[in-house]
């Protein structure tokens, strides 16, 4: 059997579960539903004045789960900047860069070993044909289950979420892979990660030179400057910019991972939208600046930027860029 988990009486999590014009709340009779997943047993506790009508908006389109693999100190004002990220002219023109973002939480048993096949793609471990750009999510919701995830933020759930959406899925889990925003698999589950990594369409990345400025200790400022180089139809999309940190360790003292040391790449600290445009020519030039709260310990050697572009409605993704900081910002 694979791994089980129980919310307490009282537990709920709204914006996982209904609609925010869904109210819930706490009773002291609770009814408890359990469902058998092929991966895991979900025991989940309701309060019991609930009609049958509004347990069923309740339940169906937010239960989450963990799963297991499917079968088988920096200078203030300086400004540098970096060049985009070449690629060749073969690469240029079958499409740039696939993304792939991995949704996790260092309180999910399951999710270290997905962090480590994630660890593994950005090494170049599996000798890709195509280019991957990867961003994780630590989302908040198994931060009850004895762990506070220290990357963990509800703004990753609410991101997750959309895709379980956009997808059509009746469950958001981890640890989940999502690839392009279109096609996605069990996060540990290496031969389903390759094979939609292998099959999603590529797109011709964003040209973009990145300015980057410290204003204060505590915040960077990004300035880009260039082209999409795919034209925008009229359904539109946002053009956003993820902050990711690698090269984080972390010692779990309690909760499912209790003991064990977890290591982290490409961890999203922060994601912003930088334009949101409509009828867009490719070549049309773009100037914006985006500004960053940042963390303590931040080190930018470990940290990079990366720009993509997603579709309204479909939250498609059509094309992305890679920058890595500069190491003396």
């Amino acid at each position: 059997m694979g791994h089980y988990f129980c919310l307490p009486p009282g537990s709920y999590y709204p914006s996982l579960y209904c609609s925010p014009t869904f109210p819930i709340h706490h009773h002291p009779s609770h009814l408890q539903y359990s469902l058998l997943f092929p991966f895991c047993l979900l025991i989940v506790n309701l309060p019991a004045t609930l009609s049958g009508q509004d347990r069923q908006k309740l339940m169906a389109p937010g239960l989450f789960a963990c799963f297991r693999k499917h079968s088988a100190t920096s200078d203030i004002n300086k400004t540098e900047q970096t060049s985009t990220e070449e690629l060749t002219a073969e690469e240029l023109k079958r499409g740039g860069p696939v993304v792939v973002e991995l949704f996790s939480s260092q309180g999910c048993a399951t999710s270290p070993e997905a962090e480590l096949l994630f660890s593994r793609l950005g090494r170049g471990d599996f000798n890709l044909e195509v280019p991957v750009v990867l961003l994780a999510y630590h989302v908040d919701y198994w931060d009850f289950n004895g762990w506070k995830d220290l990357f963990g933020s509800s703004q990753w759930t609410v991101r997750q979420k959309m895709y379980v959406e956009s997808l059509n899925l009746d469950t958001m889990f981890t640890p989940q892979v999502v690839v392009q925003g279109r096609s996605h698999c069990i996060g540990n589950d290496e031969d389903a990660m390759l094979g939609c990594i292998a099959g999603a369409p590529r797109y011709p990345p964003p040209v973009f030179q990145a300015t980057f400025q410290r204003p204060t200790p505590e915040s960077l400022q990004v300035t880009l400057k260039g082209t999409l180089s795919a034209k925008l139809d009229d359904q539109g999309a946002d053009v956003m910019v993820a902050l990711y940190e690698s090269g984080l360790v972390t010692d779990c003292k309690n909760g499912d991972n209790k003991g064990r040391v977890i290591a982290n790449d490409f961890v999203v600290r922060k994601l912003s939208k930088i334009w949101s445009l409509k009828n867009h020519p490719p070549k049309k030039t773009l100037t914006g600046t985006i500004d960053f709260g940042l963390w303590d310990g931040f080190n930018s050697t470990k940290c990079g930027i990366v720009v993509f572009v997603q579709q309204h409605g479909t939250h498609h993704i059509f094309g992305s860029q890679r920058i890595q900081l500069p190491a003396d910002i």
